[in-house]
């Protein structure tokens, strides 16, 4: 049985992530890359459309009192069920699960309009400066920070001792820490090494372009940005 590490947030996310990856075959191997840490702003309430990028932001805002001016549009299923869910009404949800699908949804509506941003620190510049090219106004607020979480990297030594059969990156982000933690056991060559002999999946496009860039070599992308899809396309290669 082939063991698959993962790098979700340590909650119901890395629960059912190693459930799925179980349900297909596999043996899980959750390592999680990502802690939140809230910063306790909320977004404005004066724009036209607010953007919520994530289920992690939908959170946040649904522990508040916090009340949508305009529309409010979302990225990502996740996002706009979590958002659903606490009796938000999502407006906008772009075909497309990425940046670049939301400007491209909003692109005709963007000229003069204010658009707020809502989401983590490590946001990709790709939303807001398209928004602003389109001729937006856009603000952005930070619900929290990522971090990456004391004692992670056990994945790293088992990818180093060639224990891996895959991986699955959610964002670029993981794997950024992932090289640090393996940076932190001295084992860096040794589990970029090892995750080249593995099957590496990326989430998206960008994800993938990261990887690359520090040395990994990805094996799939899933044609739609969600955890199962990706888990599915590195098992199948398997």
């Amino acid at each position: 049985m082939s063991t698959i590490a993962f790098f979700r947030p340590a909650d119901d996310r890395a629960e059912s992530a190693a459930e799925f990856i179980g349900s297909l075959g596999a043996e899980p191997l959750s390592d999680p890359m990502l802690a939140v840490e809230p910063t306790g702003d909320t977004p404005r309430t004066d724009a036209a459309i607010t953007i919520l990028t994530s289920k992690t932001g939908a959170e946040l805002v649904a522990e508040t009192d916090w009340t949508p001016g305009g529309e409010l549009a979302a990225i990502g299923t996740p996002t706009a069920e979590a958002l659903e869910a606490v009796g938000y009404t999502v407006d906008r949800l772009p075909s497309e699960f990425s940046s670049s699908g939301l400007v491209s949804e909003l692109g005709a509506d963007a000229p003069g309009a204010s658009i707020e941003v809502a989401r983590s620190d490590h946001g990709s510049d790709v939303l807001t400066d398209g928004l602003n090219d389109a001729g937006a106004y856009v603000h952005e607020t930070v619900l929290y920070r990522l971090v990456r979480p004391d004692g992670a990297g056990a994945s790293t030594v088992a990818a180093a001792e060639g224990d891996l059969g895959g991986v699955c990156f959610t964002s670029s982000l993981t794997v950024e820490h992932f090289l640090a933690a393996a940076d932190d056991r001295g084992l860096r060559r040794e589990a970029i090494d090892g995750l080249n002999r593995a099957v590496v999946g990326a989430i998206g496009e960008p994800t993938r372009e990261t990887a690359e860039a520090l040395g990994v070599d990805v094996d799939v992308v899933p044609e739609t940005a969600q955890f199962d899809a990706l888990a599915e396309a590195v098992v199948d290669r398997l």
